[in-house]
């Protein structure tokens, strides 16, 4: 017998060989009905698979948070199915879930259309109606190999060869077709749904290898549910409108070109606010105690070998010849030229924590085809800091820096979602106690901060744990802006020390942190958070003083000197112009403030105020509109400090 231990705690015993639909059945006959997989010690497993071995036992049905990947997997299947019925000939490869939805790459020497897709989902549809029966088969490896080249499949055939021989490979039969599959899968094609949608076409090489053919990959989203996938839908839409590329070209902030793949030319009004986020985050690192370095831009290799990055991290690495014969590389981190400054002179337990800053210029290579406008970059700038201390004030210092990145993120009008902790990789640096060690710090330091993690398996650095600050956006999307890492290794590969109160030397521990991350990548974040529409600080053009006639430009002119003095970024368009079509381009532009003067406003003194997205106005004196845009302009850490200051002061005259 075989004892299965349900999630209430209870345990029942049943004969080896019983499936997990028999064991549903034996519960309730709706529940074997509404059986989708199967969880025995946290794998999935079909409902009809035989149970060797007990432990662990749970019954999934299709709305089971769980089960959608499965759904999605069960459609790449149907979405091949439908492809070889209506295509035949076309061979399939490989068609795995990914994050919100599938692929399927198949070889067909005529080109599929955007019409081939819409005929492709009818059909698939059709497949979910048949309700076809979906069967776990086990095959000899040889048998499958000669099978699949029998009937033209030569990828499948090749896929199964790369398979040891003597292992047994399973086969998954949908109806009377069939695919080569680890499973799990769900109990019929009619389970799978129609909540789905094929998306776009795109190009593949056969196995990522560019030596390879070129197969055909057809995208596809699939949710538990149709309010889930119109949701999804939404959110993809609201994406596109959201395109930090078209924006970033609609507001001319910056472009990017063949002549200097994945390296942003930043115009302008993008360096503007490039400046402002930097100015801010200046601010904020002074206030919390960091000293500001700079560290060079090219380095003997060397001290990549020392460090370890040439050994991990070689492939990412831009790397130079002299004529002198040196063998240098661009720095794709600072981390290592922050120790070299630690080490400059001797430092004392007294001296600690140093927290290290440098807006750092670095340089990755990353394969043409993953880059993508700000968020995927050759060239970029992170705000980064080092943090020296000692083993005693790791938690106190990770605590600190979590409260300080989350009012960070918190300002630029971000959400944070959660934090992940990034647990020990493969390969990695260090014995599995150290790896223990510091993992627990981070989790008390995390806890300190009133934050439960989400452990990421596998996700840290080859030297160091991490945590990572998901923060979701405006449309709910989550991205990854913030790191710390408690880092023991490369102070000692680098040969760091300070001296401890006991009079002897010791090795200070690093702690790797930023919270922008890099800058582009964050600023395309802002960008497509805010559709453009920045808050009034952070617009790169914060004011346009326009106007209907030309008599009312001496007083445009005049508003905007005034408002520049108050510290905002003021244009002004005295253009022979209708007031409509100024307005609409600077709205199109995203300027959050439209000061329109006409001949009546420039006879009184005043300015009729129109903000982004409103259609009404406010009609205020030069004066109030300049003390009112610069109240509301002022960064919010600015603000909270004059706040404090201000009633710092009220308490000492009170006193």
């Amino acid at each position: 017998m075989i004892d299965l231990i349900f999630p209430d705690g209870s345990t029942r015993q049943f004969e080896p060989g019983v499936t997990g639909k028999q064991v549903a059945a034996s519960i309730a006959v709706s529940l074997a009905k509404r059986a989708a997989l199967i969880k025995l010690d946290g794998e999935l497993l079909d409902v009809d698979r035989a149970l060797e071995h007990g432990g662990k036992f749970e019954i999934l049905t299709r709305d089971a948070p769980e089960a959608l990947e499965t759904i999605r997997h069960d459609v790449s299947h149907i979405l091949a199915e439908a492809v070889q019925e209506l295509f035949p000939g076309t061979q399939v490869t490989i068609g795995p879930a990914i994050e919100d939805g599938f692929y399927y790459d198949v070889a067909r020497d005529e080109p599929f259309s955007l019409d081939d897709l819409v005929a492709i989902e009818q059909r698939m549809k059709e497949i979910v109606d048949r309700d076809e029966p979906i069967v776990r088969e086990v095959w000899n490896r040889d048998e499958a190999i000669a099978h699949f080249q029998s009937i033209g499949e030569v990828y499948k055939a090749e896929i199964i060869g790369s398979i040891p021989a003597g292992e047994d490979v399973t086969v998954y039969r949908q109806g009377q077709w069939k695919d080569l599959c680890r499973g799990p899968h769900l109990p019929s094609t009619k389970v799978a749904g129609k909540a789905f949608k094929l998306t776009k076409l795109a190009g593949a090489y056969w196995r990522g290898d560019h030596r390879n053919p070129m197969l055909q990959r057809i995208y596809g989203t699939a949710w538990a549910n149709d309010a889930d996938l119109a949701a999804h839908l939404h959110r993809i839409e609201e994406a596109e409108k959201r395109d930090h590329r078209k924006i970033g070209r609609t507001m001319d902030l910056f472009h990017m070109q063949e002549e200097g793949r994945g390296m942003v030319f930043w115009h302008e009004k993008g360096l503007t606010l490039w400046r402002t986020v930097e100015a801010y985050m200046r601010r904020r690192l002074e206030a919390a105690g960091y000293v500001e370095v700079r560290t060079p831009q090219v380095l003997d290799r060397v001290f990549w070998e020392q460090s370890g990055h040439w050994q991990n991290y070689r492939p990412n690495m831009f790397v130079c010849e002299t004529v002198e014969g040196e063998e240098l590389a661009l720095k794709p981190m600072n981390c290592p030229g922050h120790v070299q400054i630690f080490k400059y002179g001797q430092k004392s337990y007294r001296d600690l924590p140093l927290r290290m800053a440098e807006f750092g210029a670095c340089h990755r290579y990353e394969p043409s085809g993953a880059l993508h406008g700000l968020m995927r970059v050759r060239a970029f700038t992170q705000d980064d800091a080092h943090i020296f201390c000692r083993e005693d004030q790791i938690v106190e210092e990770v605590a600190s820096f979590i409260a300080l990145a989350s009012s960070v993120h918190e300002d630029f009008g971000l959400t944070r979602d959660h934090i992940t902790l990034g647990t020990r990789p493969t390969p990695r640096a260090g014995t599995d106690e150290f790896w223990d060690m510091a993992e627990t710090q981070l989790l008390d330091a995390a806890r300190k901060a009133g934050v439960e993690p989400v452990v990421a398996e596998g996700d840290g650095a080859f030297y160091a744990p991490k945590l990572d600050f998901q923060l979701k956006d405006a449309i709910g999307r989550t991205w990854t802006c913030g790191t710390i890492q408690n880092d023991y290794v490369l102070p000692d590969r680098l040969g760091a020390e300070f001296v401890g109160e006991d009079g002897q030397k010791h090795k200070p521990v690093m702690l790797h942190r930023a919270i922008c991350g890099s800058l582009e990548r964050f600023i395309g974040v802002l960008i497509e958070n805010f559709a453009g529409a920045f808050p009034l600080w952070l617009a790169p053009v914060q004011v346009v003083v326009t106007t209907i006639t030309s008599d009312a430009d001496d007083f445009a002119l005049k508003a905007a000197a005034a408002l520049r003095a108050r510290g905002l970024r003021v244009e002004t368009d005295l253009r022979n112009e209708k007031i409509n079509y100024k307005v609409r381009e600077h709205s199109l532009a995203k300027v959050p403030v439209i000061a329109v003067v006409g001949r009546r406003e420039a006879e009184e003194g005043k300015l009729a105020l129109r903000r982004l997205g409103s259609d009404g106005q406010e009609i205020l004196t030069l004066a109030e509109a300049a003390n009112l845009l610069a109240t509301q302009a002022t960064p919010p850490d600015v603000a909270r400090e004059t706040a404090a200051s201000e009633g710092r002061v009220g308490e000492l005259l009170a006193g």
